[in-house]
């Protein structure tokens, strides 16, 4: 039965990330950009990287709840979130688009789950704050990025069940956030 779960989760994450791999712009429009020459991207271009982001927004934050619903049975259980942070780390390697789970409640789950650069550590504030995001344009080699920060409330009960911390949160408040970092082209 473990082994049937275990395959479950790793056809599910598969799909995943073939489907965020379908987000990356062609080699070709990549080409033209850098022939084009242009400093600074234009709005066309900031606004597709925006749907990029809001697109993997929706998949990652449905799967969490999807993997924790459907999986996630007692605190034995490979948790949602470690799952997403393996995903985020496959799905960053393997591309141009950059992301990592990071904690907003000052006890990480993870050592490394923290916010590590001004960008994110300003986001997380604005975040609490009640922000519904945060993004900046940046540059890095000559390429512009869109980098942006998204909520993650608590959303089930049984996100509860191995981060027993998040059960004073408020409906709403971001335990969390994911941290993009995408190719504007």
């Amino acid at each position: 039965m473990k082994r049937i779960v275990v395959a479950s989760r790793f056809a599910i994450f598969s799909l995943i990330v073939v489907i965020a791999s379908q987000c990356v712009v062609s080699p070709e429009a990549i080409l033209a950009q850098e022939q084009n020459g242009s400093e600074t991207p234009n709005k066309k271009a900031v606004n597709r990287s925006r749907e990029t982001v809001k697109m993997l927004d929706n998949i990652f934050k449905q799967t969490i709840v999807m993997v924790t619903d459907k999986y996630v049975h007692d605190e034995n259980d490979f948790a949602a979130g470690s799952a997403a942070v393996l995903l985020f780390k496959n799905i960053s390697e393997s591309g141009d688009n950059k992301v990592r789970l990071i904690d907003a409640t000052g006890d990480p789950y993870e050592a490394d789950n923290v916010a590590k650069d001004d960008f994110e550590k300003q986001g997380i504030k604005k975040l609490k704050a009640g922000a519904k995001g945060h993004e900046q344009i940046v540059k890095k080699d000559g390429k512009s990025y869109l980098r942006a920060l998204t909520p993650v409330p608590v959303v089930m009960e049984k996100c509860i069940m191995c981060h027993s911390h998040y059960a004073d949160a408020k409906p709403g408040e971001p335990i969390g956030a994911i941290s993009y970092t995408v190719p504007i082209k």
